[in-house]
């Protein structure tokens, strides 16, 4: 019988069969995509993304002739003195004196053309930029810009002069209107739609920096929804295309040549450009500029509530499962809020439909909602959700948005009130009424002295607590069984809502702390 051949796996031949499996896997592979080719199969590649032009010149040729350098001049009055000598020293007192001892007439004559107070009136001159939105001269700028001008001057490409006045200014936003007469349609450009503008898009820059003249710069969006600024209506664009001084209020185009943001602020340590700038986002401004149009400054939806941003240790407190939303401090009364049947405690976590996440959400979605518009807020009281109707009202002008100060968690003690809240109470009587200035149709608890820890958590002696978590408190007595209720129930922190300086606010304080901090 012939001899069976036999086939030994050694370290080589293994691996050599190894890779023709390999190269066969690689030809099989080749021949199914060759295959599917023929069937009407496509590779996908990268051209499914936007390539960046070879040059971005007819874009600028086109919306170069839109934007406007824009120049003010606004007088001010300046103290004149001794250079060099701070206002307010003993030597600006003696130079004050001995010039005015040389004069005849004992007044002082350091200061030509000034006034007798000692200034002198000056013209203050500053740059900016703008762009035209439609052919009968209205032109869009940032507030800053023109703010407390006295005299604007806008200059297109072509060297044309016009003198600009205003047609309304919102300083909330940093959006001005302004009006050129022309004898002729000057070119525009138009809005684009900043809400689909993604992270990584190109972008342009066109503006008048340090006053060289139109100046176009290029970049990509780098990040959205960027909060600079201590208005709830900030919102903005961050780019890295060069932005300057003198770029304020010039516009931000996309690769179609639409309006996407207004340049409008820089995040520098030297001053100049750092590759981190900010624009309004066009659907933002587009808004604002056509109230300015209409009646000379936003309009805004109101409710009429005064509301607080809610953090992990009030989440705790309400027992939401994540800090969002927006609580309310305070339901002003007549107000659209009151009417709706919105109280103190709610905690509003959507607004028409759309989710809120926290208290400058709220202030936006409020705000575009218009004026006397029926709208749903949904809200959660005492653990429960339900749905009140609203009809909007106009936001007054002095509305502010109250602020919760931030805290750290501190200490425990003995479990006493005053080591559990770190603050010392006490009843309300007609002394302390007098001396804390509270009057006699309040009720609550009187907080006469705070820890560190309590202090860290916003509370200052002289508060007047009302609630403790949805119950309404008088005596010390009160807060003592309120407080021992959560902790029955498990719950790691306490709300409470007080009266501080006629203004009614919500403090959260942790129940349990590990460290003294007292």
């Amino acid at each position: 019988m012939p001899k069976k051949e036999r086939h030994i796996v050694t370290k080589e031949n293994f691996a050599t069969a190894r890779r023709w499996r390999g190269w066969l896997a690689v030809l099989s592979v080749g021949l199914l995509v060759l295959t599917g080719l023929g069937q009407g199969w496509t590779v996908p590649t990268a051209q499914a993304a936007r390539a960046m032009p070879a040059s971005f010149a007819d874009l600028v040729e086109k919306l170069s002739p839109a934007v406007v350098n824009v120049s003010t001049t606004q007088k001010v009055k300046v103290r004149q003195g001794i250079r060099g000598l701070p206002p307010g020293s003993p030597f600006e007192e003696f130079f004050d004196q001995f010039f005015k001892n040389r004069r005849p007439n004992g007044r002082q004559n350091r200061n030509p053309g000034g006034d007798d107070d000692g200034t002198v009136t000056r013209r203050l001159r500053s740059l900016g930029s703008g762009f035209i939105i439609d052919p009968k001269g209205y032109i869009v700028t940032n507030n800053h810009v023109v703010q407390g001008a006295d005299k604007i001057t806008v200059r297109t490409q072509d060297g044309e002069e016009y003198e600009a006045k205003i047609v309304g200014r919102d300083r909330e936003v940093d959006i001005a209107l302004l009006k050129v007469e022309a004898d002729k349609p000057l070119p525009h450009v138009e809005w684009g739609d900043s809400g689909k503008v993604r992270v990584g898009d190109w972008v342009l820059a066109i503006g008048n920096p340090f006053g060289l003249g139109g100046t176009v710069t290029a970049g990509i969006i780098s990040a959205r929804h960027r909060d600079i600024s201590d208005s709830p209506y900030a919102d903005f664009l961050q780019t890295d295309a060069s932005i300057n001084r003198g770029n304020s209020g010039g516009p931000m185009f996309n690769l179609d040549g639409r309006v996407v943001g207004i340049n409008t602020a820089i995040f520098s340590p030297t001053g100049g450009n750092v590759g981190i700038g900010f624009a309004i986002p066009a659907n933002q401004a587009r808004k604002v500029v056509a109230q300015l149009r209409e009646f000379g400054y936003a309009k805004r939806g109101y409710l009429g509530v005064t509301i607080q941003p809610i953090d992990k240790v009030t989440a705790e407190a309400l027992g939401l499962e994540k800090p969002e939303g927006a609580i309310v401090a305070q339901v002003s009364p007549d107000s659209p809020a009151a009417k709706g049947g919105i109280r103190p405690g709610d905690v509003i976590i959507a607004f028409n439909g759309k989710p809120i996440s926290d208290s400058n959400d709220l202030v936006r979605a409020v705000s575009d909602a218009g004026v006397g518009k029926k709208v749903t807020v949904d809200i959660l009281r005492n653990g429960k959700r339900m749905t009140v109707s609203v009809t909007t009202a106009e936001r007054p002008k002095s509305l502010t948005v109250g602020e919760q100060e931030s805290g750290e968690e501190g200490a425990p003690g003995e479990d006493t009130l005053s080591s559990t809240l770190g603050m010392d109470l006490s009843n309300l009587n007609d002394s302390l009424r007098e001396q804390f200035d509270i009057p006699p149709s309040i009720d609550g608890v009187l907080i006469t002295d705070v820890s560190r820890f309590a202090a860290m958590r916003g509370f200052r002696p002289g508060d007047v607590i009302l609630e403790v978590t949805g119950r309404r408190v008088k005596s010390v007595a009160d807060v003592r069984q309120a407080i021992a209720a959560l902790k029955k129930e498990g719950r790691k922190a306490a709300l409470l809502r007080i009266l501080r300086d006629e203004q009614y606010l919500f403090l959260s304080i942790p129940l349990e702390r590990d460290e003294e901090e007292d």
